[in-house]
């Protein structure tokens, strides 16, 4: 999207006579403010995270298998009862399974596929649902010494990639963020997810450190944020006031194109989706994680 949406949004919008904050939409009453709590904090970051301990990625995965399973039970005709009595288990396992709250085990498949007369499949199944399982397992591994380091394990990612086309429904990209706001943001996401090294501030001053990228020759950023994104509050006033001027300033960069899709908007043809990241002659990514598979970076 070019500069000039950039500056109509964020800069030449008409606004009424009030002093703009981000807790404060201008012409709104400014919303009720209350002491944070812990599971406040989670309730906020379940806002743009699953509510599930496990990524985002690894779900999906996971919701892959559960919709073959329940294909196969469909296919020949079978009840969530009748399979599950076929299985010697509750219905009720078998509902968790569809639904991809439970992980079926390897076991659990083998039966699920005999009772389906689909033996031949049972094997694929087992090996899909062990990649989708493994994925968690994965990122509890990558974050055991806290975010700073993932945030340094992208530093090559980032300074080998030409153009970076983002877009992000729920939060500023990685790229855009201040330090206050990514602070915020980390610190939260690893008190979600019970990372048990909590180095939020750190990982914020390495994630700032990293995106020092949009200043150098060599690399072109193209992002579009959906507008809620501008009055979703991760930090304290100061840190979200931060945020916006940042937002300014790089948006103004000739190497940035920024531009912001408005709430008014009607008839939309598109609706707001997970972030995704494309980058050119690589994968596309979502959510972090390559199109095609692969590794799980929580760290964009």
């Amino acid at each position: 999207m070019a500069r000039g949406s950039t500056k109509r949004s964020l800069m030449t919008r008409p606004q009424p006579n009030c002093a703009p904050t981000p807790s404060r939409r201008c012409g709104r009453e400014p919303p009720r403010t209350t002491s944070t709590t812990s599971a406040d904090r989670k309730a906020s970051v379940g806002q743009f995270m699953p509510v599930s301990p496990s990524s985002s990625a690894q779900w999906a995965a996971r919701k892959v298998v559960a919709l073959r399973l329940r294909d196969l039970r469909k296919t020949v005709g079978l009840t969530v009862v009748e399979l599950a009595s076929r299985c010697g288990w509750r219905h009720s396992k078998t509902s968790r399974i569809e639904n991809a709250v439970t992980a079926p085990s390897a076991k659990d498949i083998r039966a699920w596929a005999a009772a389906c007369d689909a033996v031949d499949q049972a094997e694929d199944l087992v090996v899909q649902s062990l990649n989708a399982e493994s994925m968690y397992s994965e990122w509890r591994h990558q974050v055991r010494r806290g975010m700073k380091q993932l945030q340094d394990s992208m530093v090559q990612f980032f300074h080998d990639t030409e153009l970076f086309r983002i877009y992000s429904s729920t939060m500023v990209p990685g790229l855009l963020q201040a330090e206050g706001y990514a602070a915020a943001l980390l610190s939260n996401i690893a008190d979600f997810r019970g990372i048990p090294f909590n180095d939020g501030a750190t990982a914020a001053a390495a994630r700032v450190e990293r995106s020092r990228i949009i200043h150098e020759p060599g690399h072109r950023f193209v992002m579009l944020i959906e507008e809620a994104v501008l009055y979703s509050q991760l930090g304290d006033e100061d840190a979200m006031a931060a945020q916006l001027g940042h937002l300014l300033t790089a948006g103004a960069l000739p190497q940035v194109s920024l531009g912001i899709i408005p709430m008014s908007t009607r008839a939309r043809r598109q609706w707001p989706v997970e972030t995704f990241h494309a980058r050119v002659r690589r994968q596309p990514r979502v959510g972090g994680v390559p199109l095609c598979g692969g590794q799980h970076h929580p760290a964009l």
